[in-house]
């Protein structure tokens, strides 16, 4: 009888036939999730290296700097930071929110003009402002010179005159420009109110006072505590107007303390100071967007209710919703203007040229690289999918929050470290004398900016993810796509207005900065910023007028596109 004998069962040698391909599809994921997370922790640690440095440089070997700081200095710039601060939230909050209330819940003669029109002092520094102000209500400015003339006065002393160079003077100016921050953010709440909410209390006979302070502002005080504290995170960065208006700040006294007394340890000190204030504001900006939630009943299917208001009433909200733009950005658009055309050959120079070259290419440069980086943290993140990436790639957009004069501290000392390093090595290897060529080329303000600002390029490419579907990027890498190839052929083409949109805004935001680039740029190396800066120190404001209006004009583009981008979210 045949023998029939049955097929061997394979054995152990046989099964890396059926399992490589499995094995090596584990290698290749684990391979691309180290690589994504490598790269993930590597840039946040760029991004979080200055504040690190800072802190070890306060609490390094300082001497007995801190004692003499906490006598001298620290008592008088914490205070003035404290009122300068409380003063501009409270004066941002009242112009914001009722300009907010106005153009959204009332009809009076010219609302659709200030609807977009409320936005424009963004497109302005303060510390232009600041310049312009002083320039027009000085002694010797128009205001007082036509004061003089109109009733007969001799000198100063002859009438009373508000002195512009003080706190509350500060207070009326960075105000005017940092407003916008809360009318943004008050009117969206006040449109995505619930219409049945509105309609129910003007049932109950609640009139339009009685509707504002009982529903609508409580509604939206999230919203209302974000907006006002990005404008005073704005007013702790700023160093060109609290100068020139001799208000000794927190961060006026990083700068002093660093630059005329040649104690970058106290510097740091100061700054540790700071960064307690941005914790503080920090902490408010995150409970209200905790609490945002609740700001929003209903989303609204109908037309809000509203107020015609006629006659006295129309021109009171007219004069409401005017006089902020017109203090804000008409009268420093004006007197630059006016300076311009009056001292163009003084301004047309090739100092101007130069430093509008410098600008140029420095926000450039910045406005490409961080959104390079921005939307690499963005990406990692979204293909990791867990709260420790979200969390990290969240750390590296903390920058925005710190202001510039702290960034500038943490940089220097890693910087001049690798500078040195640099140099030495390839002295001792080439024979080459490089000196610092980080600092000197201006890399240093280069890396400060993409610190500063990568919270822009990040949340615009965040938002840009967002709105495509995971399942284009799932069918992608079933055809074989790599997470590099899926994010080149894919993603990038989606997402490329939010880019744009959001390089811009790093662009011109590169464009005003000042305190960072005071304190990192080269020797002789000036961009339109520290060229305004310069002249208004030497009291030669008109010099760099040319150079402020060009900040202006260039600070005009993402302020309609941000207006743009309002309208269009609003009515959807």
């Amino acid at each position: 009888m045949p023998h029939f004998s049955q097929d061997p069962v394979p054995d152990a040698v046989d099964q890396p036939a059926v399992a490589t391909p499995g094995l090596w599809r584990l290698v290749a994921v684990t391979r691309q999730s180290a690589v994504g997370w490598g790269l993930l922790c590597l840039l946040t640690l760029l991004v979080v290296a200055p504040i690190l440095s800072l802190v070890i440089i306060a609490f390094g070997d300082a001497g007995d700097v801190w004692p003499h700081l906490v006598s001298t200095v620290l008592p008088r710039s914490v205070m003035t930071t404290f009122w300068l601060m409380l003063g501009v939230g409270s004066l941002t909050m009242l112009i914001g929110v009722s300009t907010a209330w106005l153009v959204t819940m009332c009809r009076f003669p010219g609302r659709a003009i200030f609807q977009w029109a409320l936005l424009i002092p963004l497109a302005i520094p303060t510390y232009i402002v600041a310049y312009a102000s002083v320039e027009l209500l000085d002694y010797s400015g128009p205001a007082q010179s036509a004061l003089r003339w109109l009733f007969g006065f001799k000198n100063a002393r002859d009438y009373w005159f508000p002195e512009v160079r003080s706190l509350p003077g500060a207070i009326l100016v960075m105000s005017l420009v940092l407003y916008p921050y809360i009318y943004l953010t008050t009117r969206a709440t006040f449109l995505l109110q619930s219409a049945c909410a509105l309609d129910v209390s003007r049932t109950l006979g609640a009139g339009p006072i009685r509707l504002f302070f009982a529903v609508a502002l409580p509604l939206a005080r999230p919203a209302i505590v974000v907006g006002v504290t990005l404008a005073m995170m704005e007013c702790l960065n700023d160093i060109g107007a609290v100068e020139f208006f001799g208000v000794k700040t927190l961060t006026f006294s990083v700068y002093d303390t660093w630059l005329n007394r040649s104690s970058l340890a106290g510097a740091a000190q100061i700054s540790t100071v700071m960064l307690l204030f941005v914790l503080m504001l920090l902490w408010l900006e995150r409970n209200g967007r905790r609490q945002q939630r609740f700001a929003v009943t209903t989303r609204r299917y109908q037309a809000l209710p509203s107020f015609h208001l006629t006659g006295l009433r129309g021109a009171c909200a007219v004069a409401i919703c005017a006089l902020p733009i017109f203090l804000g950005f008409l009268l420093p658009a004006m007197v630059l203007t006016r300076s311009v055309f009056l001292n163009w050959q003084d301004n047309l120079t090739a100092d101007f040229l130069s430093a509008m070259g410098n600008s140029l290419f420095l926000a450039t440069a910045a406005a490409i690289l961080t959104t390079m980086i921005g939307t690499s943290l963005a990406y990692v993140a979204r293909i990791q999918k867990s709260q420790l990436a979200e969390a990290i790639t969240r750390t590296s957009a903390i920058g925005y929050a710190v202001p510039g004069t702290v960034l500038a501290v943490g940089i220097l000392i890693p910087v001049a470290m690798l500078d040195n390093f640099i140099a030495s090595t390839m002295k001792q290897w080439f024979g080459i004398a490089t000196g610092l060529i980080i600092i000197s080329s201006g890399a240093a303000m280069l890396y400060a900016y993409c610190v500063r600002f990568m919270a822009m390029s990040y949340g615009a490419g965040e938002t840009g993810l967002q709105r495509i579907s995971p399942n284009l990027e799932a069918a992608a890498r079933t055809l074989g796509r790599s997470p590099m190839r899926t994010l080149i052929e894919i993603d990038l083409p989606m997402i490329r207005p939010a880019l744009i949109s959001g390089a811009l805004l790093v662009f011109v935001d590169v464009m005003k900065e000042l305190p960072a680039t005071i304190l990192l740029r080269p020797f002789n190396f000036d961009t339109l910023a520290t060229l305004v800066y310069g002249q208004a120190s030497l009291e030669a404001f008109e010099k760099g007028s040319l150079a402020a209006l060009s900040i202006v004009l260039v600070g005009i583009v993402p302020v309609i596109l941000l207006s743009r981008t309002a309208n269009r979210s609003h009515a959807n």
